[in-house]
């Protein structure tokens, strides 16, 4: 789902986007940019051109690696068995049964639904079906502020589309450090992104020209929102459905299969990894779970389950947003001791040689033995700038390492030197 229409397609158009939203620096050079023949269609042909490249060498590496690969729908029949469903198309093995040792189920997940907001994929899309857009609104509607929704609000609004973006909690992003999402939500308000946060969608209407949604804050008081169509982004559904689990005896817990040590589930060869188990719905997650099956099952040591503090998450809108471990906020529900610490990106040369000096770099740390407990940066490239830090946790190194270590002058990287600096009370550019 990553590769073909989530991940990878996204990103390609995250790419575009940006670069569209460059061209008033080159208006700036004296180079004339003439937009009128301008095309989205374009755009989505190298979304699907990167997926299907990608695709193809997922394809070669099962080759390379004598892993067969069948497609079909299939069910688990059995401890060791599946069986394709009756009724595929034609040329597919329906009825086939394949046995083997172990099952690893990975059948991922899907868009949420919300009642009375059913999709059509024309005038009620999903994710899916904003990636597959080969035409662009004049004005929309998303429902779900969380990185999905946030990334098609920024995708959408470089290419000129007015957007609505409707969130029910307090702020966009809700799971993110609240400090960092002030700056996104600035910056998307400079853009003339509208955005209507601790809000709900009560109800819509599909017309001809469009759609009608009714939204309501907590006070009750309500505003009617046109547009072309909308986006319903507030989440996804394990696709755990008609799999066989019943049969097996596995019983959902709050939508997931349930997993031990190595994500196996109470039917032993049976594992889960990735969406449908409860752990961030997240590409790498599932990535690093599926390593970890694997190496178990050929009889290696890895360990028994991913560190959940040790899990970056990212959102790549402008400016990009990144994490991992404990937030500020959830430290202070658990009462849990911290201090921190953070460094602006101006104080960095490198961010305004390049003209993006807002944001910043915090570190949450332990006030004893300052070990790394968590880590926040919004700003420019803080998707790859976050794996600096994770390291330096995994590692069990201390603020003062980065703070020592020489890093590259003029780089954004320095902003997470000087926040550990900061973190020892010697910060320079502070």
């Amino acid at each position: 789902m990553c590769l073909n229409v989530g991940c990878i397609p996204s990103k390609t158009l995250i790419h575009q986007a940006e670069l569209f939203r460059s061209l008033p620096a080159l208006k700036e050079m004296g180079i004339a940019v003439d937009l009128k023949g301008f095309d989205y269609k374009p755009v989505f042909d190298k979304s699907r051109k990167a997926a299907d490249t990608l695709s193809k060498g997922v394809q070669f590496l099962l080759k390379k690696n004598k892993a067969e690969l069948i497609t079909g729908d299939a069910v688990i029949t059995g401890k060791n068995e599946v069986t394709l469903k009756d009724g595929m198309p034609p040329g597919a093995a329906g009825g086939k049964k394949i046995t083997g040792k172990n099952i690893v189920i990975a059948t991922g997940s899907r868009p949420r639904i919300i009642p009375g907001f059913e999709f059509d994929e024309d005038k009620v899309l999903s994710s899916t079906g904003a990636l597959m857009l080969q035409k662009l609104p004049k004005k929309a509607i998303i429902l779900g502020a969380g990185a999905i929704g946030v990334e098609f609000s920024h995708v959408w609004s470089s290419f000129g589309v007015e957007v609505h973006l409707v969130e029910m909690m307090d702020r966009i992003l809700p799971l993110e450090d609240a400090e960092a999402v002030q700056v996104v939500a600035r910056a998307f308000q400079k853009r003339g992104i509208q955005m209507y946060t601790g809000t709900k969608a009560v109800s819509m209407k599909k017309s001809a020209a469009g759609v009608s949604v009714v939204i309501a804050d907590k006070a009750g008081a309500q505003k009617t929102l046109d547009a072309d169509l909308i986006l319903v982004a507030i989440g996804r559904t394990c696709n755990t459905d008609g799999i066989g689990l019943e049969k097996l005896g596995i019983t959902l817990e709050k939508g997931f299969i349930p997993v031990g040590d190595y994500y196996q589930t109470k039917v032993p060869g049976i594992f889960a990894i990735g969406d449908v188990v409860a752990t961030p719905l997240l590409a790498h997650v599932a990535f690093k779970e599926g390593e970890t099956v694997a190496e178990f099952i050929a009889g290696k040591k890895p360990h028994p389950r991913l560190d959940p503090l040790s899990i970056p998450a990212a959102t790549y809108c402008e400016p990009q947003v990144a994490s991992f471990g404990l937030p500020e906020w959830k430290a202070k529900e658990s009462g849990i001791p911290f201090a921190k610490a953070s460094f602006p990106y101006r104080g960095a040369g490198k961010s305004v040689a390049i003209e993006q000096p807002d944001g910043f770099v915090k570190v949450i740390y332990d006030p004893k033995t300052k070990e790394i407990l968590g880590a926040h940066i919004v700003g420019a490239e803080a998707t790859e700038l976050i794996h600096e830090l994770l390291l330096a946790r995994t590692a069990e190194l201390l603020p003062e390492d980065i703070a020592t270590m020489i890093h590259a002058h003029p780089t954004l990287s320095e902003a997470v030197m000087e926040a550990m600096r900061t973190v020892e009370g010697w910060a320079i550019h502070a």
